[in-house]
């Protein structure tokens, strides 16, 4: 799991989130209920802002003089897939070089105490574990062929 080094030119504020080189998406198990599906996409995020803060485009102010805290400069697509095919998914992209790999077991939204969550990760094997979510950041085309034509979150 490496984290995709950004060089000056890739960071394009200017353009559309179509245009840039890099592609972020976060894949939320289908049959999650909303609730747990929001949690699951939210601290994928999190993960992810605190491995790549230049994902996140500057502070901006309204016409007010209110700030608002910058958001990702390059979208971030929220896909769905069953439950075998999420495993499968995220399998198949912690093989691949160039991409950030974050995942959610379901351990994590079942113990209220972060130790207790790694001792049961500890505790199982990648292959048996049951994931909520996954998020893969990279290069455009990649991604993009690692995730084929996955639907939107309903």
């Amino acid at each position: 799991m490496s984290v995709p080094q950004l060089s000056d030119e890739d960071v394009r504020t200017d353009q559309s989130t179509r245009q840039a080189k890099l592609k972020w998406v976060i894949v939320v198990n289908e049959e999650l209920a909303a609730g747990r599906a929001v949690n699951a996409a939210a601290c994928m995020a999190a993960a992810v802002g605190r491995a790549m803060p230049e994902l996140l485009g500057p502070d901006g102010r309204d016409a007010s003089g209110a700030g608002h805290p910058g958001l990702p400069w390059a979208g971030c697509s929220i896909l769905a897939a069953g439950p075998q095919a999420l495993c499968e998914l995220r399998a198949r992209a912690a093989e691949k070089d160039g991409l950030f790999l974050v995942d959610m077991p379901g351990q994590a939204q079942t113990s209220r105490v972060y130790d207790e969550y790694l001792d049961s990760l500890a505790g199982a094997k990648t292959e048996d574990l049951d994931y909520l979510a996954i998020s893969v950041v990279g290069p455009r085309n990649r991604v993009s062929r690692l995730i084929g034509r996955l639907p939107l979150l309903r």
